[in-house]
């Protein structure tokens, strides 16, 4: 069974957003993570790249499948997990801890077209 946390926001394509303040933290899900296997690299954006709710982001790749990563918010792309860069099998060891991109949020209404985890759980089948 996935690990999903309350209080974040989900999107149908597995991204969350964790948001303190103006800030959101965007990663893939713990079941993101599972369906892909073994991560061996994360693409991500520069700092003071513009994010798009909806657009592509950089993407995940596993020993199985590439996947590109959507952001489930607007905003600019304020610092990256650089951890990730030497270490991106992070990502399964804890998918919520280690998010991918820090970005400023542009627009907090856009929080209202994502999911919270009781839908998220529904739309994964647990």
């Amino acid at each position: 069974m996935s690990k999903i946390i309350e209080g974040l926001y989900y999107s149908e394509s597995h991204e969350y957003v964790r948001v303190e303040g103006e800030y959101g933290y965007i990663g893939i899900t713990d079941y993101a993570q599972h369906e892909l296997g073994n991560v061996v690299y994360v693409d991500m954006p520069d700092v003071d790249d513009e994010v798009t709710a909806g657009e592509d982001f950089g993407a995940v790749e596993s020993t199985k499948a590439a996947s590109d990563l959507l952001s489930p918010v607007s905003g600019v792309v304020v610092e990256t997990n650089e951890a990730l860069e030497d270490e991106p099998g992070l990502v399964n060891k804890d998918a919520f801890e280690n998010w991918i991109i820090k970005v400023k949020l542009s627009d907090m209404s856009e929080l209202d077209n994502l999911m919270d985890a009781a839908a998220y759980k529904a739309l994964i089948g647990e």
